[in-house]
């Protein structure tokens, strides 16, 4: 199929777009053409490694604390403290319960009783129909009857309850108890709440509440997951950046400190950013979470350099390998298998700056825009470069913005462009708003084509073009992104070369615009959608592609092509690229 063929296609596009964004008016229009080489000779193969995720533990401006037990009751009822009474030799320090008053006489408990009670992280969500198993350790001086209850935020509607009931010889040394709640109500910023009315002292340790149905049974919250998944990522960097080195290397992230019962885990301070983790989420989960989601993790270890002070720690790093790598019969690799996994994890990459070098960039919207062009004059013969943190920051971040998204859009489309000098890239934060992600989730393993833009002294244009095959339909498109990043709405004429015109089919052809009134328009859990995509089939009148791009937007044309007269590039061993 030789280049001189044309491909001419026409979309008749009819916007009206009248816009107030930041309290501005928006008026006028620019003029341009794009030209798209579509053809088998122009086309290059993005690596198939090129997006994945990265999991950073919090920042300065995100602590993730889960926050302390909170007391019910009057100092005059209940004193509640700590002491290293713990059964658990790494973790000693178990929460001390004293109750002052009693179930009847002048000293009484209120009704409602008196004891502790936690949040979780910022509040849990329980949903109606869902049951959640709550796992604690006790000890007691004498009889207990604690009432277990999950509590909706105004603290009146309980949405589950349970009593545990011991005798003082039952719990006069430490004993594991573990019920399942089933949740008649829902509530997404509710508390746990352990309370009795019964005199005595109580010691807790290593108390829980989590869904029995998470993803894949694995202890993830399947809804979350979900949504990493929907991204589609190749790699899983973790488990962070500074949180690895910690400011000095007494306060590390130190893998074999991570690993083994959660009860025994002895947990670490980050100096970096400032909280205490219990290391909850250790290596072996890291690994799992990477499994699960069908992707390659990537371990960022601990080279023995902090911000302050080095150790040589190349033996924890040939450890942390075989425990990942290592025959269930090997030293580490049999401590994996003690915890459930026989089987070797797919470790394949190391965090290192050896055959890639790191890239990280921190930036405002407009800057980090301007910064997809940044690769254009890098080097193609040296090491290419793994670009795993990016993100915008500062006011134009907010929680989430669409101006952040667009100019992070804008720099992806860059770092696309440029795939033979980039061979990873992995946003800074792992939970982020999909809606711009989802244009570039097909981009791993697919086939990037030449494309060329002509604009009069109009710099806020960025596109790309890609050919893909959808593993849901195993049919292959033609994929042309643009971002305007402008206030100005663009009038472009899109022509494709190097393609037979009976290969498209309009008939299964979309278009996908994102955009939003204000700038500083974001997502939140009461609008879940101010902020969405929306899809339109393409219509066609045999001319070349007029197309119309709003003020501030990200547009995707996916054109439906005859798999037939197109040649797959690498169809043996590339499930997802083509010409």
């Amino acid at each position: 199929m030789g280049s001189s063929w044309k491909a001419t296609f026409s979309i008749v596009l009819l916007y009206l777009f009248v816009s107030k964004c930041c309290g501005s008016e928006y008026g006028g229009s620019q003029m341009g053409t794009l030209r798209v080489d579509a053809s088998e000779s122009s086309g290059q193969l993005i690596p198939q490694t090129f997006f994945g995720i990265f999991f950073e533990a919090g920042g300065p401006n995100i602590p993730s604390n889960i926050a302390p037990w909170g007391i019910i009751g009057k100092e005059s009822s209940v004193i509640v403290s700590t002491d290293r009474s713990s059964c658990f030799e790494r973790n000693k320090i178990a929460l001390k319960m004293e109750v002052l008053c009693d179930s009847k006489g002048a000293n009484s408990c209120p009704s409602e009783g008196v004891g502790i009670y936690n949040p979780g992280f910022w509040g849990m969500n329980i949903e109606q129909g869902k049951q959640y198993k709550v796992a604690l350790y006790v000890r007691s001086s004498g009889s207990i009857n604690v009432s277990i209850e999950l509590k909706a935020s105004n603290w009146l509607q309980k949405l589950a309850a349970t009593n545990i009931i011991a005798s003082a010889s039952e719990v006069s040394d430490w004993k594991k108890i573990e019920v399942v709640l089933e949740a008649k109500g829902s509530d997404s910023n509710s508390s746990l709440h352990l309370t009795t009315t019964s005199k005595g002292v109580i010691w807790f340790d290593q108390v829980s509440v989590m869904p029995l149905d998470t993803y894949k049974g694995h202890g993830f919250r399947t809804d979350l997951i979900e949504m990493m998944a929907d991204l589609k990522p190749r790699f899983f960097r973790f488990p962070g950046g500074c949180f690895v080195e910690g400011e000095w290397l007494r306060n590390a992230f130190r893998w074999k400190e991570t690993i083994g019962p959660w009860e025994e885990r002895p947990g670490h301070f980050g100096d970096v950013w400032m909280y205490w983790t219990d290391d909850g989420m250790g290596y072996f989960e890291f690994l799992q979470l990477a499994e699960d989601l069908g992707t390659l993790p990537i371990w960022v270890f601990n080279n023995g350099i902090s911000h302050q002070d080095e150790v040589d720690t190349s033996s924890e790093a040939l450890d942390g390998i075989e425990f990942a790598r290592g025959e269930a019969n090997s030293t580490w690799g049999a401590v994996r298998f003690a915890m459930g996994h026989p089987e070797p994890f797919d470790l394949r990459y190391l965090d290192h700056p050896a055959d890639l070098y790191d890239y990280h960039v921190y930036t405002s919207s407009s800057d980090m825009f301007s910064r997809g062009r940044h690769f254009d004059s890098a080097s193609r013969s040296g090491p290419k470069a793994f670009v795993s943190e990016y993100a915008v920051t500062g006011k134009d971040a907010g929680q989430g913005s669409f101006l952040a998204a667009l100019g992070e859009a804008g720099f992806l489309i860059g770092l696309e462009k440029n795939s033979d000098a980039i061979d990873m890239v992995s946003y800074a934060p792992l939970f982020v708003n999909t809606n711009d992600r989802r244009f570039f989730t097909e981009s791993s393993g697919a086939t990037l084509h030449k494309t060329t833009l002509q604009m009069n002294s109009y710099n806020s244009i960025a596109e790309s073009a890609i050919s893909w095959k959808s593993s849901e339909d195993d049919k292959t498109y033609l994929r042309i992104k643009i971002v305007n990043y402008g206030a100005e709405t663009v009038n472009i004429i899109i022509s494709v070369d190097g393609l037979d015109p009976n290969s498209v089919k309009l008939s299964g052809s979309t278009k996908t615009v994102l955009t939003s009134k204000n700038l500083m328009d974001e997502n939140s859990f009461k609008e879940p959608n101010k902020i969405v995509p929306t899809q339109s089939l393409l219509e066609t009148d045999g001319g070349d592609m007029e197309v119309v791009l709003p003020p501030h937007s990200i547009t995707s044309f996916d054109l439906l092509k005859e798999t037939s007269s197109i040649k797959i590039a690498g169809a043996d061993s590339i499930a997802r690229s083509s010409m």
